[in-house]
């Protein structure tokens, strides 16, 4: 099956590992990481049973197929498919208290990406949301360098700081980070800020504070960013929102960006994203701050 479960209590189960070792050699291994409010301890709240399922059972706004959206069908046998494994992990509670945990889970992370890596013969690629970024940037201090391949964070529930320790471990050296922010995204990140560091630390809705050559940021709901993907043959969603934690995966056409960066990283390197992204972006509160007009009279 090309789309499996797996929880972060959990040994990694053999199954994957064959699957993973039976792939077709251009096959992605592909895995996605959820972030706060969710856990698969509890039949309402489980991730695998909505973003991270292939029929969501929650007909919601935000209930979106991730592993549909990056190309997988569910098909009963390996192929150029690939592997898509929904990671679940306790992410209930409070703010403070998930982001504690979601630091520790980058542990189990690394021990399943680097079975999956070594079973498969090739890099693992992650995208998660949220605190869910923090597992993945966690995962790195843990994992094997070469191990982890390609990552897309989705407005990413971490500080600057620890982004950048990170990427100097071994695994970080190695991987190339996909850093997606947004402007709309601003009172979450003041939000984590406030709450887990009493104001001391920048979250990365700001980006990386200095640059590295395996990392990016793009603003995914600047207009010009907007113009320069859709250039590139990703056009997407353009409508401002004042205020949302989930636009970097529910704005229409996104997932066609992530779906190519994650299975065919060869076709959008970061040399050529950075090279065309705009020299600025926006600063914070420029969504909360914008008169009414910008967004045809809607308030959010």
């Amino acid at each position: 099956m090309a789309v499996l479960h797996h929880n972060s209590d959990l040994p990694v189960p053999p199954g994957a590992l064959q699957q993973a070792a039976a792939l077709a050699s251009d096959a992605p291994i592909i895995v996605m990481v959820h972030g706060y409010r969710f856990s698969p301890h509890h039949p309402r709240h489980d991730p695998h049973r909505h973003i991270l399922s292939l029929d969501p059972a929650f007909p919601a706004t935000q209930a979106l197929s991730w592993p549909r959206a990056l190309g997988f069908r569910g098909a009963d046998e390996t192929g150029p498919e690939g592997l898509a494994i929904g990671f679940g992990w306790e992410a209930r509670g409070s703010l403070r208290a998930a982001y504690r945990r979601a630091g520790q889970t980058g542990d189990a992370l690394a021990r399943m990406v680097d079975a999956l890596s070594q079973a498969g013969g090739r890099p693992v690629a992650l995208i998660g949301h949220s605190l869910g970024a923090r597992v993945m940037l966690s995962a790195l201090r843990h994992s094997t360098a070469g191990a982890i391949g390609r990552m897309v964070l989705m407005a990413g529930a971490e500080f600057r700081c620890a982004a950048a320790a990170a990427l100097d471990s071994p695994a970080g050296e190695a991987a190339e980070v996909l850093n997606i922010t947004s402007r709309e995204n601003d009172l979450f990140d003041f939000g984590l800020e406030l709450l887990v560091s009493a104001a001391r630390r920048q979250a990365l809705g700001f980006g990386l504070e200095n640059p590295r050559p395996n990392w990016i940021d793009i603003q995914i709901d600047d207009a010009d960013t907007l113009a320069m993907l859709a250039g590139l043959g990703f056009p997407m969603d353009r409508r401002a929102r004042r205020l949302s934690h989930w636009t970097p995966y529910l704005r229409g056409g996104v997932f066609d960006f992530y779906r190519t960066a994650l299975r065919q990283p060869w076709a959008l390197p970061l040399n050529l994203l950075r090279r065309q992204l705009p020299a600025q972006v926006e600063p914070r509160w420029s969504r909360l701050l914008a008169p009414p007009e910008r967004f045809g009279g809607r308030t959010a």
